[in-house]
């Protein structure tokens, strides 16, 4: 009884916190942080930007507050460095510096620490502009490239194996559902065929370990349709930003299609180990684990010098 009259008491106080929270958010972003930027350079001769490279080292530390500090600004110039085409960066370089009155020869490493965090947060948003465009790519089958990717994928996950045709239930044996694996591009389009045969490229014999594991009498899964499945996951994670403090620990410039990759093969070999380690009962509770393992990476991400690289475990 008690507990139930103390609910809308509750509730009214957390609304009332949520407010008072709003409030502040407002203030200190409308009014309070230009005065403090004001004061500060006036204590230390040196403008927000300047102060936040030089107490921060590279990477998502330095990025992800420069980043922050130019959406917030009021200046046209700063706002407008974050959404710049790679050849215009040296002369929006020289705009900045311009706009916020700073002497270069007093700060002679600042120029090149932002022109650093400005590749890497366009960069990131040109990047997921790529990786759409490859995922709305649909696979064709009259496309000969499209079709030497698929074949060569098989090639290398079951090299003493070869296809009896082209439309085969042998693509099941690498995780496809039907006879012919053009219908499980539909969601990822060519995006997903792409992380597949690159982990398959790059870490051939992790790969054919990973297969090997999906094929588990007891514990199997469906390699390539789990493999998709994790090309979504990757690709939601970049859509929400959620991949920027990874890329910016991980790559000093321009993240390229290559980072993205990368990643997908450590979500492919971390969720391997993971389904192992979890020893579901069916595949039927793979939405159940495959949140589970979401949730797991997500909240990796969200730490300041996250850096998420596949590391493949030596066998023995």
């Amino acid at each position: 009884m008690n507990n139930l009259l103390c609910c809308p008491v509750h509730l009214i106080f957390l609304k009332h916190h949520l407010m008072l929270g709003y409030i502040w958010k407002c203030f200190y972003s409308s009014c309070l942080r230009f005065w403090l930027k004001w004061l500060l350079r006036l204590v230390t001769g040196r403008c927000e930007l300047q102060r936040i490279c030089a107490r921060c080292k590279a990477g998502a530390l330095r990025t992800s507050q420069i980043e922050y500090s130019l959406k917030s600004s009021k200046s046209k110039v700063l706002r407008a460095a974050l959404s710049l085409k790679e050849n215009d960066l040296e002369d929006h370089l020289a705009q900045i510096i311009q706009e916020k009155r700073i002497k270069e020869q007093k700060d002679p490493t600042f120029k090149v620490n932002l022109r650093q965090c400005l590749l890497q947060i366009n960069g990131y948003n040109k990047l997921f502009e790529a990786v759409e465009e490859l995922r709305k790519e649909v696979f064709d089958s009259e496309n000969e490239a499209h079709e030497t990717m698929l074949l060569k994928l098989w090639d290398l996950l079951m090299p003493s194996v070869k296809l009896e045709s082209r439309i085969t239930k042998q693509w099941g044996d690498i995780g496809f559902q039907g006879d012919d694996p053009k219908t499980d591009f539909r969601g990822m389009g060519m995006l997903g065929l792409t992380n597949l045969l690159f982990f398959s490229e790059k870490y051939t014999d992790a790969a054919r370990q990973v297969l090997s594991h999906a094929n588990h009498p007891g514990l199997g899964y469906s390699y390539a349709i789990v493999g998709i499945n994790l090309t979504e996951m990757a690709y939601s994670l970049m859509k929400s930003d959620a991949l920027k403090l990874h890329f910016y620990n991980t790559v000093p410039g321009k993240p390229e299609m290559l980072h993205f990759h990368q990643f997908y093969c450590y979500l492919a070999y971390e969720f391997d180990k993971f389904w192992l380690e979890e020893e579901p009962e069916s595949i039927m509770e793979f939405n159940r684990y495959r949140e589970k393992f979401h949730d797991k990476v997500k909240g990796q991400l969200q730490v300041p010098e996250v850096t998420l690289l596949m590391t493949v475990d030596q066998e023995k």
